[in-house]
């Protein structure tokens, strides 16, 4: 019997009594600090475009392609912006994932293209819109975001269209897709001349019923050299040969091109097997083969890389020298070129790649010595 039983000691209980109550008063106290720290914390920050800004620049011509796609905060987008008009830049060029946007039950989150653009209108800047990128529902499974085909081109031309009509009187312009003389721009799926040509065959007259004042601007085609048959693409100036032959030109108001220097000065010459800042030239030819003297060209992005271990990089003093010496040459010389937008203005965050080297401002808005100088030949400094 004595092994079976354990005697009870009454200061045992006492002493765990005593334990539950500081227990208790502690995690009181706990909660009380925590609902006192948060009656402590201020309000959210409140970010209104505040009052209307004009940009003062001497040459209109300057442009930026700015990265707020995937920038969160809104003060970070408003600062953004702000410091593209304090550089000078009337234009700015920004993608606009119909992806990110449109459900499939048909209704949009406009949340963050109102944030984008109606800072950019407070900022006093002209906005063209690239869109593109096709939500899952709208395309096959397992397939990638840049996969687009026919079967899509209508739910394309409604999301354009609601896009242009939301925003008349603050968008300049429109770019139907990206770069689609390359086959990643179609999601690794041949896109040809033809293809590009029925889509925007089917989203101009959608855009220009739901807002005609706003251009629409065929390309941007990608600067390349690839021959007829690539898997990765075409020659841009073939591609463009074949887009007038389809009967693109009615289909357009702008023709939007990229233009990159790589390691070639701003002014050397262009030809049809260099790729370098003046192939623009023969872009133009192509137009004007066709007769599309009266069509302007909006180079959307353009630039130079100072990457130190990049084969296509130049020195950080040559990128600036090439970049004021090219923005020259168009004004005096391409009275047919409407802008020139320089890729990129900044990244929400570093990429941790040689892409780091294009930008003119830090994740951080530490400004670039790029920065400054363009400022500088814009009448800013």
């Amino acid at each position: 019997m004595v092994g079976r039983f354990l005697p009870v000691c009454p200061a045992n209980g006492i002493v765990t009594a005593q334990l539950n109550r500081l227990r208790f008063r502690g995690g009181l106290r706990l909660l009380l600090l925590i609902a006192l720290i948060t009656l402590l914390q201020p309000d959210p920050l409140l970010i209104v475009p505040g009052p209307p800004q004009t940009v003062q620049t001497s040459h209109p011509i300057v442009g930026v392609h700015t990265r707020l796609t995937d920038e969160v905060e809104e003060w970070k987008i408003q600062r953004s912006l702000e410091m593209v008009r304090q550089m000078g830049s009337p234009w700015i060029v920004e993608l606009f994932p119909w992806a990110y946007y449109h459900a499939a039950d048909g209704g949009i989150a406009w949340d963050h293209p109102d944030m984008v653009i109606n800072h950019a209108h407070a900022q006093g800047l002209k906005v063209i819109a690239r869109i593109g990128l096709t939500p899952g529902w709208a395309r096959p499974p397992d397939t990638p975001l840049n996969y687009l085909d026919a079967t899509a081109y209508d739910d394309f031309a409604e999301f354009a269209a609601r896009f242009a009509a939301r925003y008349q009187g603050k968008l300049a312009a429109i770019i139907v897709g990206n770069e689609p003389n390359l086959s990643y721009e179609w999601g690794y799926r041949e896109g040809t001349a033809v293809d590009y040509t029925n889509l925007l065959k089917t989203v101009y007259p959608a855009i220009k019923a739901a807002n005609p004042d706003v251009l629409v601007l065929g390309g941007a085609l990608a600067p390349t050299l690839e021959p007829a048959g690539s898997p990765w693409g075409l020659n841009d100036l073939e591609y463009l040969d074949q887009m007038y032959a389809a009967g693109a030109a009615d289909y357009f108001d702008g023709l939007a091109v990229h233009s990159y220097g790589l390691t070639f000065p701003a002014l050397a010459d262009p030809g049809p097997e260099i790729l370098n800042f003046r192939r623009v030239e023969l872009v133009r030819e192509v137009m004007l083969r066709h007769g599309d003297a009266n069509t302007q060209i909006y180079i959307t992005e353009f630039g130079w890389n100072d990457h130190p271990r990049w084969t296509m990089a130049v020195r950080p003093g040559q990128r600036i020298q090439n970049t004021l010496d090219a923005l020259t040459y168009a004004e005096a010389n391409w009275p047919y070129v409407a802008m020139i937008a320089i890729w990129a203005f900044r990244f929400p965050a570093p990429t941790k790649s040689y892409m780091d080297n294009f930008t003119l401002v830090t994740p951080e808005f530490v400004t670039k010595p790029i920065y400054t100088e363009l400022q500088r030949f814009t009448g800013n400094d």
